[in-house]
């Protein structure tokens, strides 16, 4: 189940990619797939295990193109052990709602991000949030959990000045290229995973709206592909920013 378009973030083979805040790793095997050379980054040891033992499986089934890469690399998010512009690409899907200083997690982006890179970040849409919070407390209150709602204007100003916060010169400011919206049909099951119980996976209706989702990821019926093309753009959980960083300093203007 992907979020971001990897064609529309200008995916290459060959080209050097960051999953940030990988977790179970679904972006990080797709890049891998489209010929990445892939560094899956996360805090959780146990998840990049099982990331790195799918990179292995990958490799051995023959699922990705030859002379590809991947690998995994623990850390913070807060200070990347990556050199300055090391990647040509960068999804950071789903991580910054979960992190409190999140200006400095996207000054570290920018930073490792080469120039004329493009960086793709998620994170939830303002709507289907603030429901999710309105209903439960518990949904956003667990360790580890969402802390903060942004609204597509709070993120973009945040990424968008994020290079002039790196070396003070209003030249490199990140460049907005556009945004998207995704898994609409997820957002009223979380919906009503709130309204019952985020831990009540036994409730009837949960149940029974897991098991759509779950023939939505595995068989990918077109009538929940359409369903899903409709309620995306009015209803969708994840909202999808696309940046490109300038080549030089003066492309962005002042």
């Amino acid at each position: 189940m992907l979020t971001v378009d990897f064609d529309r973030l200008g995916l290459r083979p060959g080209d050097r990619v960051l999953d940030m805040g990988c977790g179970a790793g679904r972006h990080a095997f797709e890049m891998y797939r489209r010929g990445g050379d892939v560094i899956a980054f996360d805090m959780d040891a146990d998840e990049l295990a099982g990331v790195r033992e799918l990179f292995v499986a990958m490799k051995e089934a023959g699922e990705a193109p030859v002379g590809a890469e991947a690998d995994i690399k623990q850390g913070d998010a807060l200070s990347l052990p990556f050199a300055d512009g090391e990647f040509d690409r960068i999804v950071a899907a789903e991580v910054l709602e979960h992190i409190h200083d999140d200006v400095t997690a996207i000054k570290e982006l920018v930073r490792v991000l080469r120039p004329g890179g493009t960086l793709a970040i998620s994170v939830p849409r303002w709507l289907p949030e603030v429901i999710n919070w309105k209903l439960s407390a518990d949904y956003h209150n667990a360790e580890g959990g969402h802390i903060r709602i942004y609204t597509d204007h709070e993120l973009i100003d945040k990424v968008t000045k994020a290079g002039r916060f790196n070396d003070g010169t209003p030249g490199t400011a990140m460049i907005f290229e556009g945004k998207d919206y995704a898994h609409g049909l997820h957002a009223p099951y979380w919906w009503i995973k709130c309204a019952v119980g985020v831990e009540n996976d036994g409730h009837p209706l949960a149940k029974a709206y897991h098991r759509l989702l779950v023939w939505e990821i595995m068989k990918q019926p077109k009538v929940l592909q359409l369903a899903g093309k409709v309620l995306d753009p009015m209803i969708g959980k994840s909202m999808v920013l696309y940046f490109r960083k300038p080549e030089t300093a003066g492309v962005a203007g002042a």
